[in-house]
């Protein structure tokens, strides 16, 4: 539930017109959207504190995933014989479950009932960060003659703007 209601925009920005219209052709969109917009309402100075507080958070979460995703691609491509890109989708798929739950209770401290279809959104941006992140190995390792590790910590890092960005938005 949003911070107001439509009913309560209409009440508090009557004086203005053209303000008010803008506020709610806003407000519609983002209703349609389902973004949280409460963010936009606080103080200038606290948004920036919250989303560098977030995002500091995201990292370190994001850090645990790293040990679990690499732990996972090695054994599988290095003890295993798994092809390269099953083991890179293996790790990063099992990073990004255990990233959901921790930024679930963690970053974003969301108290959203709907915990599958959550997870559900996590995962698709996930996947689409996957994606970005095969693409970045294949340029550097396959193209380029980077070292696959090398390439893989350099998509690594291609992916967190995305994840957090996209996460934020449309995730919690």
């Amino acid at each position: 539930m949003g911070l107001f209601t439509k009913g309560k925009l209409e009440i508090v920005l009557k004086r203005n017109s053209q303000y008010y219209k803008n506020v709610c052709f806003a407000y519609n969109i983002v209703y349609y959207l389902q973004i949280n917009i409460s963010f936009i309402i606080m103080e200038p100075q606290n948004v920036i504190f919250t989303l560098i507080a977030k995002f500091i958070k995201f990292g370190f979460v994001g850090l645990s995933g790293l040990f679990i995703d690499f732990g996972l691609t090695y054994l599988c491509k290095e003890k295993f014989q798994v092809p390269k890109y099953l083991s890179n989708s293996i790790g990063f798929i099992t990073a990004a479950s255990s990233n959901y739950y921790l930024n679930r209770i963690w970053t974003f401290e969301s108290q959203n009932p709907e915990i599958l279809s959550q997870y559900g959104k996590f995962i698709i941006i996930s996947i689409i960060g996957l994606c970005l992140n095969n693409l970045i190995i294949y340029i550097l390792n396959d193209r380029k003659g980077y070292n696959f590790y090398a390439a893989k910590l350099i998509a690594i890092g291609c992916t967190l703007l995305w994840n957090f960005s996209a996460n934020y938005i449309f995730t919690f």
